[in-house]
């Protein structure tokens, strides 16, 4: 039976975090016993953490990773890491801001054997028109960088093969802000088997998004750097 760590990145998620775990939670149901719902806790200044211990007394299976670096990409590598060294068979990422749906995970998981990862593709996005164009130009970039042609980079809903994710996630610096969207890029340069399967992706349910179009353009302008610095090393 094949073990899977559901992960989430969280920060100051009070809003929402409750019943997020609540609705992910039952996806482990019918898993390996090992299996897990980790959340990467740090830095928030809200109820999120106190509400996070609460919950691990009704859900044995959910753990809570308090001291990782607090931005969200450095959250997603540690979060990688934790479960491959716990031995994890497959590793499935999603954020903890209500945007996705649980009942999809369900196509995903009976392809698992098919793929080596199966990434969520936001045809429609509930989040912004800002944001879907700032997608578009990621994809971009990295058509123009590392000739990948790829519908969506960055969802944060991917069910992917630990031994796999461990090929190429120890190419990234532990404080890395876009883990997800250099996964998607090594997993389809490299030719693995990759999936891309369309997913809903809702507004966000509760709370503020700290992660503001400023900011996006910050990380952007780095993420081109970062992107010639990568380029090289492949």
């Amino acid at each position: 039976m094949d073990s899977l760590y559901i992960v989430m990145p969280a920060y100051n998620e009070e809003a929402n975090i409750r019943d997020v775990v609540e609705a992910w939670y039952p996806v482990l149901e019918g898993k390996a016993p090992e299996s897990r719902l980790v959340i990467a806790d740090s830095g928030s200044v809200d109820a999120t953490h106190a509400i996070l211990e609460e919950m691990q007394k009704d859900h044995p299976q959910l753990e809570i990773l308090p001291d990782t670096l607090k931005q969200h990409g450095p959250k997603v590598i540690a979060l990688y890491d934790y479960a491959i060294k716990s031995g994890a068979d497959y590793v499935f990422q999603t954020d903890s801001d209500g945007q996705t749906d649980p009942a999809e995970f369900a196509a995903f998981w009976r392809g698992r054997q098919k793929y080596d990862a199966i990434l969520g593709y936001r045809k429609v996005r509930g989040d912004g028109q800002d944001r879907a164009f700032v997608e578009h130009v990621v994809c971009f970039l990295l058509r123009l960088y590392f000739g990948v042609k790829v519908p969506d980079a960055n969802a944060p809903f991917r069910l992917m093969k630990c031994d796999v994710v461990k090929k190429y996630l120890y190419k990234l610096k532990e404080d890395y802000n876009l883990p997800n969207i250099m996964m998607t890029t090594y997993l389809v340069h490299y030719k693995e088997k990759v999936a891309f399967r369309t997913i809903t992706f809702k507004p966000r349910q509760g709370g503020v998004n700290s992660i503001n179009i400023p900011k996006i353009v910050k990380i952007g302008w780095q993420a081109v750097k970062d992107f010639y610095v990568l380029k090289k090393e492949m």
